[in-house]
């Protein structure tokens, strides 16, 4: 049997919010793997979905800014929130999003290397960390380009804490920017359903299946209920299929056909998500609690 750590089980109440013991004896169950003690966890009820737990508090900004048809999306990272909203900061984030949407650089690399002014991005992040005194990174950037006939609308939520670009095939860019803020505020993980990776879908399947029969139902109607199930878990996931924000009568793709257009894709940037902060003691505090 393999050893639980308390890292272990922090992970996986992050992610499924259930307690410690609970954690820890799903864990148990499966040897240590924390997928497979997410799939026991719902099967059995205990956590009836995921959490997404790579939302890990960081400070910094995301940034939005267009030259010409190409749009840049950029998280640029610092220590504290104070310092994500010093001047010089944000000016600096603008400056690297503007350059980047003008550059086109292939990775944060090159992005570093890119010349403003006769320096380049990195000398810039270094001047800006000795006169701020905290660690500023480039964390990432993503590009869109767009054609003569697509509408691209950008968001910000709080200032850069989220940042999002929409691009439509026909509509506006009112009707873009509409469903940019829809992207910030529900956080699709696809496009539409067909983007689903088929394995995604299988395993889907399967955790629902498991979890109807752990709840007593016949056999006989558990595949209808998985069918319906499955095709709810769809519609939260896909952007298509999701509740418009601002009338959830009709879909997102609806509302965009209603404006005589159709989505071609979306990105979203949350500050932080995925980076993990330290905390202290947490080991010994979880220990202390799961002892036998």
């Amino acid at each position: 049997m393999a050893k639980v750590t308390a890292a272990q089980v922090k992970e996986l109440r992050n992610k499924t919010g259930v307690g410690i013991m609970d954690a820890k004896k799903a864990l148990v169950e499966v040897d240590g793997d924390i997928a497979k003690a997410i799939d026991f966890l719902r099967e059995k009820g205990i956590a009836k979905a995921a959490k997404k737990s790579d939302r890990v508090a960081a400070e910094g900004l995301a940034d939005v800014e267009t030259v010409g048809n190409t749009t840049a999306v950029v998280e640029v990272n610092a220590e504290t929130d104070f310092v994500a909203q010093n001047a010089k900061f944000k000016d600096l984030v603008k400056l690297i999003a503007t350059a980047i949407a003008k550059n086109k650089p292939a990775d944060v690399a090159a992005a570093l290397a890119l010349n403003t002014d006769g320096r380049t991005i990195n000398d810039k992040i270094i001047e800006a960390t000795q006169v701020i005194g905290e660690k500023i990174t480039l964390r990432r950037f993503a590009l869109v380009e767009t054609k003569a006939n697509q509408a691209v609308g950008a968001y910000l939520h709080m200032g850069g804490k989220i940042a999002t670009v929409v691009v439509l095939d026909g509509a506006d860019e009112a009707t873009a920017k509409d469903v940019a803020m829809h992207v910030a505020a529900i956080n699709p993980k696809y496009l539409d359903r067909d983007q689903v990776p088929a394995a995604e879908l299988e395993h889907e399947k399967e955790v629902l299946k498991q979890e109807a029969l752990n709840e007593g139902k016949p056999e006989k109607i558990v595949e209808k209920m998985v069918a319906g199930r499955l095709n709810k878990y769809l519609s939260e996931i896909s952007l298509a299929d999701q509740e418009f924000v601002k009338d959830p009568d009709q879909t997102v793709a609806k509302f965009v056909a209603s404006k005589n257009g159709k989505l071609v894709s979306f990105i979203r940037f949350e500050v932080g998500e995925g980076i993990e902060k330290k905390t202290d003691n947490f080991a010994e505090e979880v220990m202390s609690q799961i002892k036998d």
